[in-house]
């Protein structure tokens, strides 16, 4: 699961490298976590290439009660609420970490050595008048497992575009368990053995 991620403003400068002429509103993120509901910066699909777009975090769940905010990629293309979103409108949400708990209910922060983003997996819809985005979760490699047995689907920098624009990559990619992240608590219970 992930529910909650940071993104900070010198993520500006990695997303101009694959965002050709990014407008200066994309260039000043407002620093700081991201929780459901909230909007974030996403990257969608444009004729022209790779476009930034601001979206809301979370589907309304039926019953009304609360959003949807993770879909499972073992599941996602057969679930009936999600199918055609991420058939036909995936998106990528970049990130500098993001935060799991684990059995202690301690804060975890997970990031990548090699990079410094995270291109987490996704979709969006527009559903209530707004446009809005699920992230996509797959079961945690050894990196994550000890501490959660879900992880967000971390892109490759190389496949954002596959993922994106090429409708036969998607499966591969949603079967894909995603490289090893660094992890590291403010507070670790140490022991004498």
């Amino acid at each position: 699961m992930c529910g909650r991620y940071y993104v900070d403003d010198e993520m500006a400068d990695e997303i101009s490298r694959i965002i050709k002429n990014l407008d200066n509103r994309f260039k000043k993120v407002k620093e700081g976590d991201v929780c459901p509901s909230q909007n974030a910066l996403v990257i969608t699909r444009k004729e022209t290439g790779l476009s930034p777009e601001f979206m809301q975090w979370g589907f309304p769940r039926f019953d009304q009660k609360g959003l949807i905010i993770n879909a499972r990629a073992e599941t996602v293309t057969e679930r009936r609420t999600f199918r055609d979103s991420v058939l036909q409108r995936r998106c990528i949400i970049p990130a500098r970490r993001y935060y799991e708990w684990d059995s202690a209910k301690e804060k975890v922060t997970f990031s990548r050595a090699d990079s410094p983003i995270l291109y987490m997996a996704g979709f969006h819809q527009i559903m209530q008048d707004k446009e809005r985005f699920v992230i996509i979760t797959t079961q945690a490699n050894d990196s994550v497992r000890k501490i959660h047995d879900r992880m967000p689907l971390i892109l490759e920098e190389q496949d954002l575009e596959e993922w994106i624009y090429n409708d036969e990559a998607v499966d591969f990619i949603l079967a894909r368990t995603p490289a090893a992240l660094e992890h590291y608590q403010e507070y670790e219970q140490q022991t004498l053995f």
